[in-house]
């Protein structure tokens, strides 16, 4: 059975561009990152093929976590080995690839704004955090939350919505996945985050002996960052649970 295409609409032909350029930036440089085949581009839009399936449950934590491992090692080995985390990266015809210290230095200014730090020396705590875990080697950040993946009934798992792609340190995209889980199921089990950390470290890891080295200490620091950076959206996409937020972590002040 041949399914009908699916079309998504950009508020702007740049939008619509920028998308096409991170989906073939992908396709070149995270090939374990399987997509749907891109059909065609209209000047604010993008129609690809159907993939039927379903959302990442937290079941699916560990083959997650080894496909993400191994798309970031790709992604290092094949363009990110030269990268910096302080410094925007560039993509085959010059456009920014953003940097990891300046986006989320902007939102985490703009939650401050919104209320959702409740004083200066929460984001001053969250700026250090911030800074503190913007070193070693580069991967990519691909919004990796459980709707933009698709899990096929062969089990074979589809990446989809490329619309936002930046720098961010090995493992900041994982625990962006092990976020969005608890905020759509609830909290996950140590074990089960352990485990998923020790399957991604493996995947990275055989790519270069120098990826693979997050620690649950680091991952554990992404993932107070995220509480803040998604503090906005819990109660909208099916993120019925709040992930607890933070302020004493290494860099407050």
């Amino acid at each position: 059975m041949n399914l009908a295409p699916f079309t998504k609409h950009y508020p702007t032909p740049e939008r619509a561009a920028g998308a096409v350029r991170h989906y073939r930036w992908i396709n070149e440089h995270a090939k374990p990152l399987r997509q749907p085949a891109l059909r065609t581009m209209g000047p604010d839009s993008l129609t690809f093929e159907r993939i039927e399936g379903r959302s990442v449950r937290p079941g699916d934590l560990p083959h997650m976590a080894e496909l993400l491992g191994h798309a970031h090692g790709a992604a290092w080995a094949s363009d990110l080995r030269s990268a910096s985390l302080d410094t925007p990266h560039r993509f085959q015809d010059g456009t920014a690839f953003g940097d990891y210290l300046g986006l989320r230095e902007k939102a985490l200014r703009r939650r401050h704004e919104q209320g959702y730090l409740p004083n200066k020396a929460a984001l001053y705590a969250m700026l250090g955090l911030l800074e503190a875990t913007a070193q070693g080697p580069c991967a990519f950040y691909k919004d990796s939350n459980p709707r933009n993946f698709i899990i096929t009934s062969t089990q074979d798992i589809v990446a989809v919505d490329t619309d936002d792609l930046s720098l961010a340190p090995m493992g900041y995209d994982l625990a962006k996945l092990i976020a969005t889980l608890h905020l759509t199921y609830g909290p996950l089990r140590d074990q089960a985050v352990n485990a998923a950390l020790l399957a991604y470290n493996a995947a990275a890891r055989s790519h270069d002996a120098r990826l693979g080295t997050t620690d649950r200490g680091r991952l554990d620091s992404f993932l107070g960052l995220h509480a803040v950076l998604t503090a906005p959206y819990v109660g909208r996409n099916g993120y019925r649970y709040a992930l607890p937020l933070r302020f004493h972590h290494r860099g407050a002040s």
